[in-house]
């Protein structure tokens, strides 16, 4: 699975997995750490006990069968499950590592792999529906991407995939597939601006959250409000996906060995 698929699985995700990582523990962890020392041996042991609790721990793919799932006769495979596995038990490592928790790997391995079932009978369905993609629908997504990378042109982003051992056909492919899932997603969300009163609501959540977190003061509504925008119809995105996997699996043929 390439850097495009991984667009399907956070989407799909949503933001279960941040949910692994407790919430309580973080204040515990820091509340003595402006404190001085009594001796050169409690400072060296600071340090250490610091250090072990910098260290990120590593994935655990012992046991992972060659076929993880089988969803309508298409495999998914320990290649595909392992690089996805890779990524999110980063996102989710650092997240328990800040609330003092570990990671719980059997979890993390059960939704990425009902995510990866996701991710499949997303790309089934698009199939299904057969949507067209424009050559400047491709166009524009190559670009889009090329700047999400730091790269000036498409051109120089094909050719940085080429390097890592992925052709362009399959990178056409997957794009295809991609802008296919992205029309699948928009017809089942329909519109998905927000109101001003949704708006509003997630500025006093986020802003009711800063002061109980004892943070900054936030910007101004005004200032915001694209990034609150961005997530709102990111998390309407999101749900109407959700919705629409518990749907599909209702009636698919779906096997998993994980």
């Amino acid at each position: 699975m390439t850097l495009i698929k991984k667009w399907f699985l956070g989407l799909s995700l949503g933001v279960s997995v941040s949910l692994l990582a407790a919430c309580g523990g973080g204040d515990e962890a820091t509340e003595n750490t402006n404190e001085e020392p009594n001796t050169q041996e409690e400072a060296a042991a600071g340090a250490e006990e610091g250090a072990e609790q910098r260290e990120m721990p590593e994935p655990d793919l012992s046991g992972v069968p060659d076929i993880v799932a089988e969803v309508n006769g298409q495999e998914v495979t320990k290649e595909e499950f392992e690089t996805a596995y890779a990524g999110q038990f980063q996102q989710a490592a650092m997240q328990a590592q800040m609330s003092g928790q570990e990671v719980d790997q059997n979890q993390l391995k059960e939704q990425i792999a009902e995510s990866l079932v996701g991710q499949e009978l997303l790309i089934q369905e698009a199939g299904n529906r057969g949507y067209n993609v424009s050559e400047d629908e491709m166009d524009k997504r190559l670009t889009d991407l090329a700047a999400q990378n730091g790269l000036e042109s498409k051109e120089q982003f094909l050719t940085a995939l080429e390097e890592q051992g992925i052709p362009e056909e399959e990178v056409m492919s997957q794009l295809e597939t991609q802008v296919k899932v992205n029309q699948l997603i928009a017809e089942e969300a329909g519109s998905v601006e927000p109101t001003e009163e949704e708006l509003q609501a997630l500025y006093e959540q986020a802003k009711a959250q800063q002061e109980q977190m004892g943070g900054e003061e936030l910007p101004a509504f005004e200032e915001l409000k694209p990034q609150l925008e961005e997530q709102i119809k990111m998390q309407k995105e999101g749900e109407a996906t959700q919705a629409l996997v518990a749907k599909l699996r209702e009636n698919a043929d779906v096997a998993v060995h994980i």
